[in-house]
C-alpha cells in the first residue's frame, strides 16, 4: 500500500491537496480523444514528452506497466461510477491519438483492493484484496478518536492473490492472520515482496512465488513497505518510518495494536535483496515515499513533500544510490506520484491532481522519458 495511500490511503490525502492552478474542466464523462496540451506539462518538467492523460475522474493510483509495456493495471475508487472503495483494473495504453483507454475490471468487486502487479506472463497478475472478510468496503478510520491527524488502516483482512488477467483468482499467496499487502515482482516473477504485520511490526518478506517459502528482510522497529526490486534483482528500495523517541515509539505502537499506522515521516531506504546492507538514502523530513530504480539502477525516483512545510504540493524526484545529486522532476501544485519506468525505459505512468479541473481526482498520466 504504496503508504499515503500507503496503497489505498494516500490519494485521499493528495485529493485534499488539488492544485491551485485553473485548468479546464474534465469529468469521467469526457471521453474526447486526447492530445498533448500544456495543462498536462507543467514548465521545468525537462523530462517529459508527450505527456498523455488517460483517466478522467475519481482517484485512479498505483498504475503499473506489463513486461510488454502494453497494459496498466491500477486501483480506482469512483463514487460517481459506482466504485466506493478501490477496484482493481487494467486497460490497454493507447497506441494512437484517437484510441481511447478503456479499463476493465479484475478484482472481484468486493471488499478493498490494492497493489496490483504484472506477472512477466502476461496472463496473471497478483493484488491484495480484503473480500474473505466480507462484500463490503471495510470502514475507513474515525479521525476524531485518532487525535484528527491522517491515519491510515491496516485491514487485518488484507491478503495477497494470484489471479488471471479475466480475473479469475488462482491462488491465494497469503494466509496470514493480519495485513499482508503492497505487493510488488522481481522482474524475472520469481519473487515477490511485500508488507506484513504478521510478526507484530510492520514488516518486509520475499516469498519465492513458486515454493511458497519466505524471508523477513527488514527488522527494525517501524513501518516498512512500498517496496520494489532492482532491474537486476540484487537490490530493494523502500519507504521507512523509524520513530526515535520514547513519545514516538510509544504513538507508533498504540496505533499498531489498533491496526493504524501515522505515514507522515518517511525516509527511503536501499537494501540488498536479502536485506542485508540495509542504508537510509534520503534524510529530507517530511513523507518520502513510492521510491522506485530508474531503468539502470543507479538512480532512484521517489513522490515527497519535503520542500512544503505545509505538507504539500508533493512532487517526484531522483537521487543515486548514495542520496546525493537531488533532482525535481515534477512541478505540479498538488499531487504526483507512484512513478514506475516502461520495462525499456522510454516511458513513465504517474499518477497526478494536475488537470482535474479544480476537483479532487487523481488521474494516471503517462509521457516519454527524456534523459
Amino acid at each position: 500500500m504504496k503508504l499515503f495511500y500507503w496503497c489505498a490511503g494516500i490519494v485521499a490525502l493528495a485529493a485534499t491537496t488539488t492544485a491551485s492552478i485553473k485548468l479546464r474542466s474534465l469529468t469521467a464523462n469526457d471521453v474526447r480523444p486526447l492530445t498533448v496540451n500544456d495543462s498536462v506539462q507543467f514548465e521545468g518538467e525537462k523530462h517529459f514528452a508527450n505527456v498523455r492523460q488517460l483517466t478522467f475522474g475519481g482517484d485512479n493510483a498505483e498504475a503499473y506497466w506489463s513486461y510488454d509495456a502494453k497494459y496498466l493495471i491500477f486501483q480506482k475508487t469512483s463514487i460517481k461510477e459506482g466504485i466506493p472503495c478501490d477496484q482493481i483494473y487494467i486497460g490497454k495504453v493507447p497506441t494512437t491519438p484517437t484510441e481511447k483507454f478503456e479499463p476493465k475490471l479484475v478484482s472481484t468487486g468486493k471488499g478493498r483492493t490494492t497493489c496490483a502487479y504484472f506477472l512477466p506472463d502476461g496472463k496473471h497478475i497478483i493484488y491484495a484484496s480484503t473480500h474473505l472478510g466480507g462484500d463490503d468496503c471495510p470502514p475507513p478510520p474515525d479521525k476524531a478518536k485518532l487525535g484528527n491527524r491522517y491515519i491510515w488502516p491496516l485491514y487485518n483482512t488484507f491478503d495477497i492473490f494470484m489471479a488471471t488477467t479475466d480475473g479469475k483468482i488462482v491462488k491465494q499467496l497469503t494466509t496470514a492472520k493480519g495485513y499482508d499487502a503492497e505487493a510488488t515482482l522481481s522482474y524475472d516473477g520469481k519473487k515477490m515482496i511485500y508488507c506484513s504485520d504478521k510478526d507484530g511490526d510492520l514488516d518486509l518478506y520475499v516469498m519465492d512465488l513458486k515454493t511458497g517459502k519466505e524471508k523477513k528482510v527488514t527488522n527494525t522497529l517501524g513501518y516498512d513497505g512500498g517496496a520494489w526490486f532492482s532491474h537486476d534483482g540484487k537490490q530493494i528500495v523502500w519507504r521507512a518510518s523509524r520513530p526515535k523517541t520514547q513519545a514516538e515509539i510509544d504513538d507508533y505502537k498504540k496505533l499498531l495494536s489498533q491496526g493504524f499506522v501515522a505515514p507522515t515521516n518517511m525516509e527511503v531506504w536501499v537494501a540488498n535483496a536479502d536485506g542485508s546492507n540495509a542504508r537510509q538514502i534520503t534524510n529530507f523530513g517530511q513523507a518520502n515515499w513510492a521510491p522506485n530504480f530508474t531503468p539502470d539502477d543507479k538512480h532512484i525516483i521517489f513522490c515527497s513533500n519535503h520542500e512544503y512545510k505545509r505538507g504539500f504540493p508533493f512532487n517526484m524526484y531522483q537521487v543515486d544510490l548514495q542520496g546525493g545529486g537531488l533532482t525535481k522532476i515534477s512541478r505540479d501544485k498538488g499531487f504526483d506520484a507512484f512513478p514506475m519506468f516502461s520495462p525499456d525505459g522510454k516511458k513513465i505512468v504517474f499518477c497526478s491532481n494536475r488537470n482535474n479541473g479544480g476537483t479532487r481526482d487523481t488521474n494516471i498520466f503517462i509521457a516519454d522519458w527524456v534523459e
